[in-house]
């Protein structure tokens, strides 16, 4: 009779391992070493050419205002490709839009873009706010069709009869209206939904209206926030089997509240995984915990997509700049030391090292 073998290196008082056991252990140790050692986790930035946005929402009032200064100040560091102001729904925080991109255009080295819905807007009452975000200098618009407001007539949500009724019809006409008045050029980014708009007749149909705003002059989308990093990847496949070729950015919603987002998740069609909901269970009292669970996910989400190539990352911060941040630095945007060394003890290709 064959006694039990234990591994006195791993085993306690509870662990019972065979020598078959001991083949597949093995196999998962080589395999989390080669993991580990292709893996720039944790001191190693990302690449180069990685992109981060951010944004942000006007704010109602002045110590809400001073936050949101402080907020993307702290977030400047960073360096972001460019940062977004977002615009209410039927033009409802117009006159604070405006005025947080003129506050923040003095103040950050970081282009500003002006978000732009058409719901319950003319025509007319669209192209003034595009020619207003011209006049100061905004070369950059997040155009939307954009949802009514809560308290908004139930009938078509589509607003004025006189209206544009499509993103793809507000996209075409900004694109116009720019040129018009600027020889520069103005990037026009539209929404896009890897799990499928919750109004869309399939995703066959929001696919296609996708397609429709690229066609109308979009220059790129930007996604619907996720956690299912294969859902977006199987969706960049998609487009990209559709023939649309143009830069499909990943929106990324690190957790700065579990409950909130699973609401928002709810009201926009994303999916929180069944993961998700463990992980988080119990730390709403937790607030600590609850940050550096949440630093330490988004900055793995962004790590696993770069893996598969993506390099363009859009953060909401709901105006709260800890956990872009944390999640930032974990990627090694924002720490000019660690970059500098990574990049010098990085070798060179074979091509320039000759």
């Amino acid at each position: 009779m064959t006694s039990n073998y234990i591994d006195p290196g791993i085993a306690d008082a509870q662990s019972v391992r065979t020598p078959s056991d001991d083949i597949g252990y093995a196999q998962g140790l080589d395999e989390t070493a080669r993991r580990l050692a292709r893996r720039p986790w944790p001191t190693r930035p990302l690449q180069r050419d990685v992109a981060v946005s951010f944004e942000y929402f006007p704010t109602n009032s002045d110590s809400a205002a001073a936050g949101l200064d402080d907020c993307a100040h702290r977030l400047d560091e960073v360096n972001p490709a460019y940062v977004s102001v977002t615009y209410g729904a039927g033009g409802s925080s117009r006159d604070r839009t405006f005025a947080t991109i003129e506050r923040l255009q003095s103040t950050l080295a970081s282009p500003v873009a002006g978000h732009l819905t058409t719901v319950n807007a003319t025509k007319a009452q669209t192209l003034a706010v595009v020619d207003r975000y011209l006049q100061m200098g905004v070369r950059h618009i997040v155009a939307l069709r954009g949802d009514p407001p809560a308290d908004a007539d139930s009938g078509s949500g589509h607003g004025p009869i006189d209206g544009y009724t499509t993103a793809a019809e507000l996209v075409a006409a900004v694109r116009a209206q720019a040129r018009k008045h600027t020889d520069e050029h103005v990037t026009i980014s539209v929404a896009a939904y890897p799990e499928v708009h919750p109004k869309a007749k399939s995703a066959e149909a929001d696919l296609a209206n996708l397609a429709e705003k690229v066609e109308a002059g979009a220059d790129q989308a930007i996604t619907q926030f996720f956690y299912d990093n294969g859902n977006y990847l199987e969706f960049l496949a998609r487009c990209r089997e559709a023939g649309i070729s143009v830069p499909i950015v990943a929106g990324i919603m690190p957790v700065t509240s579990f409950s909130r987002v699973s609401n928002f998740a709810e009201r926009c069609g994303a999916r929180i995984p069944e993961w998700m909901i463990d992980l988080y269970r119990g730390l709403d009292d937790a607030p600590d915990v609850h940050q550096l669970v949440s630093a330490t996910l988004a900055a793995e989400q962004c790590r696993e997509l770069a893996e598969h190539g993506v390099r363009r990352f859009h953060f909401y911060t709901m105006n709260r700049p800890e956990l872009t941040l944390s999640t930032c630095r974990l990627l090694g945007f924002g720490c000019p030391a660690v970059v500098e060394a990574a990049e010098s003890a990085r070798p060179l290709p074979q091509a320039q090292a000759s």
